[in-house]
């Protein structure tokens, strides 16, 4: 189809048509002729010198935190045995931008590639592409479009910052307590039950002899010790948050936590929103889940610790919000009896009254404004309330 050059030369030819029929001056319908000869003529070039391009993308990572960069490379091959002229690619990455290349010449069967680079903000999930290539002729009247290429995800967890430090999470034996947790991610060296075969478990752990009896691999499952357990709650009510800096900053604050837990070898589960808590050592989908968590105006909070208690217990409970209130009051009072170790996490300008509740309920309090970061927050209060031992 005609570009914008061709479609200003094509009106023109038109324009000059029309003077003539007004005015009868034969140079005038050579001229028209001429243009729009020529918008034609391009035409007939790019339908016989039809690209025939394949186009991959690379990305340099398709997960990134927020405020990273990361790279794509376009690879643009030239199948036509003729070369082609004049080849623009664009390539966008969805409300990031988009990235536009232009190739003054292809030979038959060549290999070309271009990167780019991205800086991916905010949070979040992008597709990426399709990536459009087009070819033209001299003049640049008209331009041929190949085939889209695919498309990918690009997916932007949120900050993370580096924290150090253990709770101290006493079990089911008040008389027990590990001021750091034993090594064992999601399983331990106690047995538990049998459950049936899933794609990816160890094979080592499948049961024979039961499984020789039911005809279906059975797992040994394991049981991870109670001090080594940890639950992350993040608050999600919109009512509780000063500002949307605010509530980004409690999402940092969830990741960054969820890290240091999983990292530190504590067998930890999130709740942000979803009917039931996500174990994170399934770290992608976890870290997905926050990328994607929105603030939401209508969560009972008290609704869903009450299914939490029902489904999980035991460790350390992480309560990040902004504003704690007496409804997550209430939520550390209704669990505290299953998680003998709590820390709450609050993003406020503003010092709230209710904490002297959670401080009376012996919790561990880290608060920061919006524009804070959490890490010198975090060592703070580690000093004063939990086992500040460096993570190796």
């Amino acid at each position: 189809m005609p570009t914008l050059r061709g479609w200003a030369l094509l009106g023109a030819g038109l324009a000059l048509g029309v003077l003539w029929y007004l005015f009868g001056d034969q140079e005038l319908l050579l001229a028209g002729t001429f243009f729009a000869g020529a918008v034609l003529a391009a035409l007939i070039y790019v339908q016989t010198h039809k690209p025939d391009l394949v186009i991959g993308r690379r990305l340099g990572s398709t997960a990134v935190h927020n405020g990273d960069t990361t790279t794509v490379t376009l690879v643009l091959r030239n199948r036509s045995r003729r070369p082609l002229r004049h080849i623009v690619v664009q390539d966008e990455v969805e409300r990031l931008g988009m990235a536009s290349f232009e190739i003054a010449r292809m030979e038959a069967e060549e290999t070309v590639s271009a990167t780019y680079r991205v800086t991916c903000r905010p949070r979040g999930v992008y597709k990426v592409g399709p990536v459009l290539g087009s070819s033209g002729d001299p003049l640049g009247l008209t331009e041929l479009t190949a085939p889209g290429g695919s498309i990918d995800r690009l997916v932007v967890y949120p900050t993370v910052e580096d924290l150090s430090g253990f709770p101290i999470v006493r079990g089911q034996d008040p008389a027990m307590a590990a001021s750091r947790p034993e090594h064992n991610q999601r399983g331990g060296e106690d047995f538990y039950t049998l459950r049936e075969y899933q794609r990816g478990d160890d094979l080592r752990r499948v049961h024979w002899p039961y499984s020789a009896k039911t005809e279906d691999l059975m797992i040994r499952q394991l049981e991870t010790p109670w001090q080594s357990r940890a639950l992350v709650l993040l608050d999600v009510r919109s009512g509780v948050y000063e500002s949307s800096d605010a509530f980004e900053r409690a999402v940092s604050g969830a990741a960054s936590v969820v890290t240091h837990l999983v990292r530190s070898g504590f067998d930890a589960d999130l709740w942000a929103g979803d009917a039931y808590t996500l174990d994170a050592s399934r770290y992608s989908a976890t870290m997905e889940r926050l990328a994607l968590v929105e603030a939401d105006p209508d969560i009972n909070i008290g609704a869903v610790a009450m299914r939490i208690r029902q489904k999980t217990g035991g460790g350390a409970l992480v309560l990040v919000t902004g504003d704690a209130d007496r409804d997550l009051l209430g939520v550390q009072q209704m669990l505290s009896g299953d998680y003998r170790s709590t820390l709450l996490m609050g993003v406020s300008s503003t010092t709230a009254q209710t904490l002297v509740g959670f401080h009376r309920m012996g919790v561990s309090t880290v608060v920061v404004k919006p524009e804070d970061e959490w890490a010198g927050a975090w060592m703070n209060a580690m000093k004063t309330s939990w086992n500040a031992e460096s993570v190796n």
